[in-house]
């Protein structure tokens, strides 16, 4: 069945490129809402936003969703990750700032939040996108692709390759399957390199961005406080992102998805391609085997890295 939380919960932070204090307060909803965003900021006109692919507006370092007012909420993608690795299908999403709270860099504390919380079966059936045919995108730096699931559920490859030794080469392949994305990527920071932060923020980039909420490596060097979470910090990440970018389909995907050096506009554009090609999918109503399969499924507290 279709979930949402028990009950509310509120996160305060700064925004990581804007730089701004925001509130987050992630509230339950009926079946059939989805997830959607609101600026309570805002006084007039549509300040509602849906959490969907062809909401977002494309950006390079972020996911950005706009609706028709020009009403837009930055950096969602770390919540959006939290609340599809929980297995929350139906929330309203209220925010008093134009960016979601950075938090640690990861989504790991919005998971102990939600988790905290509970989360509710609601009385309708939960649908999931079945891939039937593989579909993807690619440009001159990477691909990412949808293909059947060899399970019923949903899993993972990613590879990213970065100059700097600090992160280098790395791949890792999951199944995403009884809460492994709460125990092994929720926790997992964004991250950039050290030559690259002055030019962020001569465009109005990274002006939130610390030691603090956000992994620096320069060369073979982790500048940040602790060093790293995982030695494969750096993937897990892009994976957690990559999660959340497909939560923007609207319900849960079930099949494999393969990132290749892939950010936020590219796997939104394989979103893009796959509602585009209709014979590669088909809107399937869960059975209680594949909801056991699903990202959200079996989720508990203790699992929850330390961190959070």
């Amino acid at each position: 069945m279709q979930t949402t939380l028990r009950s509310s919960v509120s996160f305060d932070g700064v925004g990581l490129h804007s730089g701004e204090p925001a509130r987050l307060t992630i509230r339950p909803a009926a079946a059939d809402h989805g997830i959607r965003f609101r600026r309570t900021d805002i006084a007039l006109g549509d300040t509602c936003i849906p959490a969907l692919w062809d909401q977002v507006e494309v950006s390079p370092l972020c996911t950005r969703i706009v609706n028709r007012a020009g009403v837009s909420v930055s950096t969602i993608e770390h919540v959006m990750a939290a609340l599809a690795g929980c297995g929350v299908h139906n929330a309203l999403v209220e925010i008093d700032g134009p960016e979601v709270p950075i938090l640690d860099g990861s989504a790991a504390p919005f998971v102990r939040g939600i988790v905290s919380r509970g989360v509710r079966l609601l009385g309708k059936p939960l649908r999931a996108i079945e891939i039937i045919a593989p579909v993807e995108v690619r440009t001159q730096h990477g691909l990412a692709r949808l293909s059947p699931a060899t399970g019923d559920g949903l899993s993972m490859d990613f590879r990213i390759a970065f100059p700097d030794a600090a992160i280098g080469e790395q791949s890792k392949r999951l199944d995403l399957a009884n809460g492994t994305f709460v125990r092994e990527l929720c926790d997992s920071r964004t991250f950039c390199r050290a030559a690259d932060v002055d030019a962020m923020r001569a465009v109005g980039k990274a002006l939130g961005g610390t030691y603090e909420n956000a992994v620096v490596v320069d060369g073979d060097k982790v500048l940040s406080p602790g060093g790293l979470r995982h030695a494969d910090e750096a993937v897990r990440h892009k994976m957690l992102d990559a999660l959340g970018d497909l939560a923007l389909a609207g319900m849960p995907i079930l099949g494999h998805y393969e990132g290749d050096k892939a950010g936020h506009a590219m796997t939104n554009a394989l979103l893009h391609a796959l509602f585009a090609t209709p014979e590669a999918y088909r809107v399937v109503i869960v059975d209680e085997s594949t909801a056991a399969r699903l990202p959200g499924a079996g989720v508990r507290q203790a699992e929850i890295p330390a961190v959070a």
